[in-house]
């Protein structure tokens, strides 16, 4: 017995050791060589009586080492080495002779996503403070969303297994419906609306279902960075479309790029720069997709958020002709964490939608569609807009007027009466950089204006959130940049 000790004095195996610890022991010798190829182990009773511990520990961790081809066994010899490791067999690349970029070296991803990413990377932050994108989160009902989501919990229980329709929840989509009517001019039927997991996937349906890779879309510029990602992702030729004081420059795009199938377009709120597609443009866009035979996304994705006036009525109300596909999101005015949005599609294109929604994910979860109709249905989300808004005002009100008083020789505000964010273009010789890496040191989420353009622009700025926080956070984190700057 204390031979076959002495044999694995290198195993290093304690008291009390449970099988799992004698399997990952001897395999690790194996592999490093330590116990090496057609080498002859003790007997199960000679290890269990060594290491004291049960047979059976042995036994079992020895199983599972044969099991997986570590060890093998002679009818009346006993148990040896495998001379096939399989590790070497399907070459794990956990050893130190494996480059890692000889693996990168032989990827082929679209360099114009691999841009995007970059750009991406370089702005992007775990910190909270001016995060771009986030509504009043600290003013969500958590108490009524609570009560209302354990009453939902309390019914379902009868119908279990049923509330899987792709399209998502009817009872939502008939709520969804009523309020889009009402409140943005909506010209829709609940079998028009399918339920997504936010704008992202909007996006991704919306081109899955009416595009083929190569096809050209147009995205503003500065535009989206969400959007740029998914159509890239698929293969996409994204094509820029330069902006002034009324928005997307229309006339301009249809005649620099005539071979798209898709215009991109958030008329009610221009993302990143904020502006309103005027009317003109509007209809000369519905025109364009009527007569040419193109689609038109339209991406609403802040329009409850305007302050001096009610929101403008969105294009897909306009739309006469059935090109429009709208895409609504309530991650903002809510939480980002419930992932909830909805798309309205011309009626020819339902049953398509379904089919893609169907083959992405089934369909979107049940619990938080069906307390989110609650919510609509009752009142809840007409009276917890109308005091986001107010809130909103409060806190882009004292952000413009903190940026005034700490900053202004750097900064110069773009005010809009919509939005979460500010752009701020810089003045003199700052540049973003700059003042990125100064809001990243002080834990500030701030973004540079060209995360979101696809190529150099001529001004520099940068995007300050501001919905998340109260007026007090707002003035003093301005305060802490102007020292820092």
């Amino acid at each position: 017995m204390k031979k076959s000790q002495s044999n694995f004095p290198h195993l290093q195996l304690k008291d009390g050791i449970l099988k799992d610890q004698l399997y990952h022991a001897f395999r690790e010798a194996i592999l490093d060589g330590r116990l090496h190829p057609r080498m002859k182990l003790p007997s199960s009773r000679a290890l269990s009586e060594t290491m004291q511990i049960s047979r059976n520990s042995v036994l079992q961790g020895f199983d599972r080492l044969i099991d997986e081809g570590y060890l093998l066994t002679k009818p009346g010899s006993g148990t040896y080495v495998s001379d096939t490791i399989p590790d070497e067999l399907i070459d794990i690349p956990n050893r130190s002779d494996v480059s890692v970029q000889v693996f990168d070296s032989a990827l082929e991803l679209n360099p114009q996503f691999l841009e995007m990413a970059q750009l991406r990377d370089k702005g992007n932050t775990r910190h909270s403070m001016f995060n771009i994108g986030v509504g009043c989160v600290d003013l969500f009902p958590h108490q009524l969303w609570g009560r209302l989501l354990g009453r939902v919990w309390r019914q379902s229980r009868k119908t279990q297994g049923k509330h899987s329709h792709s399209a998502g929840h009817l009872p939502l989509r008939e709520a969804i419906s009523d309020y889009a009517r009402s409140t943005r001019g909506l010209n829709c039927t609940p079998e028009q609306i399918i339920i997504v997991n936010g704008t992202q996937q909007a996006i991704n349906l919306t081109a899955q279902v009416l595009l083929q890779q190569g096809d050209e879309v147009w995205l503003d510029e500065p535009g989206y960075d969400g959007a740029l990602g998914a159509f890239l992702s698929q293969n996409l030729q994204v094509r820029p479309v330069r902006l002034d004081d009324e928005g997307t420059k229309i006339a301009e795009a249809i005649q620099q790029w005539p071979s798209v199938k898709l215009a991109f377009t958030a008329p009610s709120h221009q993302f990143p720069l904020g502006g309103t597609l005027s009317l003109p443009r509007r209809l000369a866009l519905l025109d364009w997709s009527a007569e040419q035979n193109k689609w038109i996304l339209e991406d609403d994705y802040n329009s409850e958020f305007r302050y001096s006036a009610r929101p403008i009525q969105a294009l897909q109300g306009l739309d006469k002709q059935q090109r429009v596909i709208y895409a609504g999101t309530f991650s903002k005015m809510l939480l980002p964490e419930l992932r909830l949005g909805f798309l309205v599609v011309p009626p020819k294109l339902v049953d398509a939608f379904n089919l893609a929604k169907h083959y992405a994910d089934s369909h979107t979860a049940y619990l938080e569609q069906a307390t989110l109709a609650l919510f609509i249905a009752e009142g809840h989300y007409a009276r917890h807009v109308r005091r986001v808004r107010k809130a909103c005002l409060a806190r882009q009100t004292a952000l413009i007027t903190a940026i005034e008083q700490y900053l202004p020789d750097k900064l110069s505000v773009q005010t809009s009466d919509s939005g979460i964010h500010l752009v701020c273009w810089l003045k003199g010789d700052l540049t973003e950089d700059e003042v990125i890496n100064k809001c990243r040191q002080l834990s500030l989420g701030a973004q540079p204006l060209s995360r979101y353009c696809q190529a150099p622009y001529p001004r520099q700025a940068i995007l300050l959130g501001y919905a998340a926080h109260t007026p007090d956070e707002l003035r003093e984190n301005i305060k802490k940049l102007a020292q820092s700057l």
